[in-house]
């Protein structure tokens, strides 16, 4: 069961507001190893976690936790340098919690990045895999962000999960790798919970029912931000 309040999420919401000058309209989870991009925007507001009210800290080494908002190449963008894992602990509705109040900051355009773990064997160490689409074990069995009294301020009780990923999003994304030479991989996450590495059995099963990385993070805010109507 959800355990935070719409108010919850808009008193983190109005934290964050007062803090800021112009409301962003995209954001950005920088997983593992990705939190320098950051370090782009010039003069930004920068929040640590801890000062949010209700906002879930980070217990993970290498993400800094800390939200950095101003102008990345024209986009007004809030950041997340690091998040939380139900692993560490937390339930499914504390780890998409930031995406919630995102959605109150006006924010409708998400972008999650994750290091993972590359089960495809075209794939190589390094490689960028753009998902088009995900399977939520962690979700079928029971742990859902969703799971509780559905809070009809965000969205529908039961949202449609066809195109989880905008294919507009990919389009753009597809675009942006041929003019700048990155090979970019596609293809199908899966998500565990974690905290363990997979068996050699568990990785050769994931592979045949359609897998092509495995994380452990990622796949609830993709559902949370689908029912906020995000994309």
């Amino acid at each position: 069961m959800n355990t935070f309040t719409y108010a919850q999420y808009e008193e983190a919401a109005q934290m964050i507001r007062g803090q800021i000058s112009a409301e962003p309209t995209i954001g950005l989870v920088l997983g593992s190893g990705l939190s320098s991009l950051a370090d782009a925007i010039p003069d930004p507001t920068i929040i640590d976690y801890g000062d949010i009210p209700h906002w879930p800290q980070s217990t993970v080494e290498g993400h800094s936790g800390r939200l950095v908002i101003g102008n990345l190449q024209g986009k007004s963008v809030l950041i997340m340098q690091g998040r939380v894992h139900t692993y560490e602990g937390y339930s499914a509705h504390a780890v998409t919690f930031p995406i919630r109040v995102m959605k109150l900051l006006g924010i409708e355009t998400v972008i999650l990045t994750n290091a993972a773990g590359g089960i495809n064997p075209a794939f190589h160490v390094g490689d960028l895999m753009l998902i088009t689409d995900h399977i939520n074990w962690v979700g079928m069995a029971g742990l859902n962000p969703l799971k509780g009294p559905n809070l009809k301020e965000f969205g529908l009780r039961f949202p449609d999960m066809t195109f989880a990923y905008s294919p507009e999003l990919q389009k753009i994304a597809h675009a942006a790798a041929k003019a700048t030479g990155v090979d970019l991989r596609q293809g199908v996450y899966t998500w565990l919970s974690g905290p363990n590495f997979e068996t050699p059995a568990e990785i050769r099963m994931h592979y045949r029912l359609g897998s092509d990385a495995i994380g452990m993070s990622t796949v609830p805010s993709v559902v949370v931000a689908r029912h906020c109507g995000m994309r």
